[in-house]
């Protein structure tokens, strides 16, 4: 990108922060009302566009609080869902009842992966847990990429900021990735760092972070890991070694697709050929001839996706297809104390945001 262009879109970002700003001094000065649901909300979100990792730390949270015995409700936007239903019920904490196109592919995933806990889709937020407590028992709420949605009051704040990336902080969109400026990480209870190995790997991050919320607490380090292999449209599974050695083609359509070419190749897995496709992508039988036309190309019978895109290209898969998704699991590197501490609602922990 040049000088110039860059210089370019750094103004047009402006109106954007701007706009940001504006919209939350309003709710800050009460112009603009917010909702209290009756029961604790816990939100987990970021600052930036794509993917930090959110997904996967809901499921760990929600996985906590579960074992504390709660009865769990995650609320989601279902973004770019196709069903049209203004409240939709993704599970019930029994059965899932809408698939991912229907719910949209990250509320089906934490459905399946979650069965104790109801899952809910809709844009207002605070009138889908009305709705989600007028039909289910719910001891608490958490809330998914909830960081922005501040017309809902939340008694934990949750910000995920990913530590490989260190550009997308700089600036607001279009130039970096930021939705609203780096100081309204001050809402948060707490800084969630993620994609760390060590401790050490989120310094950077956390330094652009801390100089625009210099009161904000120190961060909790978290890490992904593989779990294992498991087969799309089969109940066969694989462990994380299985593949080492193999070349593959591997697709998906996350918001951070650098990621999980990383996370392949630490697998022992040569990549011969990556297909990413847009977030939330809607996969067609074009698509998956691509896919395999890439393979074949590239003379490799591997195919390896997400978990996340595993339910929506399963529809597209031949029987002879050798297609694997990974799953990942969540590991805290540091201070789970102070993230147990959160989960528990602790008054040590003083006050919560409220925005």
């Amino acid at each position: 990108m040049t000088a110039m262009l860059q210089s370019w879109l750094r103004w047009a970002g402006y109106p954007y922060e701007l706009a940001a700003r504006l919209r939350l001094w309003g709710y800050t000065r009460g112009w603009f009302e917010t909702h209290r649901l009756p029961r604790p909300v816990i939100s987990i979100g970021n600052l930036t566009v794509g993917g930090t990792g959110k997904t996967p730390v809901v499921m760990h949270v929600v996985d906590r609080l579960t074992a504390q015995g709660k009865r769990v409700a995650i609320l989601s936007r279902g973004y770019r869902r196709r069903s049209k239903a203004p409240q939709l019920l993704v599970s019930d904490g029994r059965q899932v009842l809408a698939g991912p196109e229907e719910a949209g592919d990250e509320p089906y995933l934490m459905a399946r992966r979650c069965p104790h806990a109801i899952v809910a889709v809709g844009a207002d937020r605070y009138a889908l847990g009305q709705w989600v407590l007028s039909r289910q028992p719910v001891d608490c709420f958490v809330l998914d990429d909830g960081f922005q949605h501040v017309q809902l009051h939340r008694d934990v704040n949750l910000l995920l900021v990913d530590a490989t990336d260190t550009a997308g902080l700089r600036a607001a969109l279009p130039v970096g990735r930021l939705r609203e400026p780096l100081s309204a990480g001050a809402r948060a209870s707490a800084v969630l760092i993620t994609r760390v190995d060590r401790k050490e790997s989120g310094e950077q991050v956390w330094r652009q972070l801390v100089q625009a919320c210099p009161t904000l607490p120190p961060p909790i380090c978290v890490g992904f890991t593989a779990e294992e292999f498991r087969r799309v449209g089969r109940d066969e599974r694989r462990a994380r070694e299985a593949f080492h050695g193999r070349s593959a083609v591997i697709f998906s359509g996350i918001g951070n697709a650098g990621s999980f070419h990383a996370l392949v190749e630490e697998l022992g897995i040569t990549v011969v050929e990556t297909l990413a496709f847009p977030d939330h992508v809607h996969y067609t039988h074009i698509m998956m001839e691509t896919i395999r036309a890439k393979a074949k190309a590239g003379g490799v019978d591997l195919l390896v996706t997400t978990e996340k895109d595993a339910d929506k290209v399963m529809p597209f898969l031949k029987a002879d297809d050798a297609c694997w998704a990974i799953r990942l699991g969540t590991q805290i590197v540091s201070r789970q104390d102070q993230l147990e501490r959160l989960l528990r609602l602790d008054p040590e922990d003083g006050p919560a945001s409220h925005a």
